[in-house]
């Protein structure tokens, strides 16, 4: 029995020393876990990755970027100084003049060079610095060279298939028509239904979006009418109404949301409108800012409506399916509603409504473009 006993005893207290060392050998930290040693290493400037540091290549030394194109940063990759081959991600850091971080972003190395295109909304003329730093894990290594650029003023501009006009700078890259006052900093404002601001595209946008904000909208009547326009497009320069390409966005006199869309005929699933309790009522304030977007891709056409802001709550969002690829030609875009003497209906524009940031392109919307 002793002997017995002691040989239970025996095995047990080896089994709690072996979990004792096994739980002290799991709690030491492996910061960074899963790498392999030799891959670590201490530097003088922090860093434990033993990679070198990436070579920024372009934009560098203050060069003053072309206005209208995106800042594209590119970058030569790090060089790991062990022999396990692994993919490193990299994290870039763009500052202003006062040193604070308006962008940072990590992106993987793909190939070599690697290039980033800056998404935050940059004041023009003003300079940035940018630097960048290989990762893998949690261990990093070092920085590169803080290198700069100036950043450009962005008037606006039309190229192919993309226009983007802010017309907070009191100018449009657009045509004016009718009465329109500029308001530094807030937009363009349509002073009569006749006003608005037409645009020409080089390239039609099949597929993409149009979208804009919109502050000094209102409800005025108890009814539908008026019926005035927020946003328009149209194949050439015949008359919207009848116009076989023809896409409106409307504010009615009683906050009411309507719309339609045509993708060359009048037939079924080629012409898509709001009906009946589609036209849901919202209430407008003259002083609240609207971001309007609509957009057509993948046979559907979808209207939003943001109270606040492109980051402002949804207050109404309607889509439906659409046939035929809409492919007017030249596309044009208005703010507004185009209208010449002649042309079948009235001036429809929302007058004093004041619109600012047109964005039209099958391209996502630049966040420079929602200030």
């Amino acid at each position: 029995m002793k002997t017995g006993t002691f040989s239970i005893l025996t095995i047990t207290a080896c089994a709690l020393a072996i979990a004792v060392a096994c739980s002290k050998h799991s709690s030491q930290p492996n910061a960074p876990s899963a790498i392999n040693p030799e891959m670590l290493g201490a530097n003088s400037d922090g860093s434990n990755l033993k990679v070198t540091a990436p070579t920024p290549q372009s934009p560098v030394n203050g060069v003053r970027l072309p206005q209208g194109e995106p800042i594209v940063l590119t970058f030569g990759n790090s060089t790991i100084m062990f022999s396990q081959p692994v993919e490193l991600s990299y994290r870039i850091e763009v500052m202003n003049a006062g040193g604070g971080v308006v962008e940072a972003a990590v992106v993987g190395s793909g190939s070599n060079p690697t290039s980033r295109v800056v998404t935050a909304a940059l004041e023009g003329e003003q300079t940035y610095r940018w630097r960048v730093r290989a990762e893998y894990q949690g261990a990093f290594g070092p920085w590169s060279t803080v290198q700069s650029f100036v950043a450009p003023v962005n008037d606006g501009y039309i190229r192919g298939n993309e226009l983007y006009d802010p017309l907070i700078n009191g100018k449009t890259i657009g045509e004016i028509h009718g009465p329109v006052t500029f308001i530094p900093g807030v937009g363009a404002r349509l002073e009569s239904p006749s006003s608005y601001i037409e645009y020409q595209l080089p390239e039609t946008v099949v597929e993409g979006e149009y979208s804009a904000l919109v502050t000094g909208l209102s409800v005025i009547s108890r009814s539908e009418d008026p019926k005035w326009r927020v946003l328009s497009m149209r194949e050439g320069y015949a008359a919207i109404n009848d116009n076989e390409y023809r896409m409106t966005v409307d504010k009615r006199g009683n906050g009411a949301v309507a719309w339609r869309f045509i993708t060359g005929s009048n037939r079924s699933g080629q012409y898509i409108e709001t009906v009946s309790f589609e036209r849901r009522t919202l209430p407008f304030h003259e002083d609240l800012t609207y971001f309007i977007r609509a957009s057509w891709a993948g046979g559907a056409f979808r209207v939003t409506f943001q109270e606040g802001g492109v980051d402002g709550n949804t207050i109404y969002d309607l889509s439906k399916g659409y046939q035929r690829s809409y492919t007017p030609f030249p596309h044009v875009v208005d703010a507004g509603s185009p209208y010449t003497p002649g042309d079948r209906g009235e001036p429809s524009s929302v007058a004093g409504m004041v619109i600012r940031q047109i964005w039209v392109s099958p391209n996502p919307r630049p966040a420079y473009a929602n200030k």
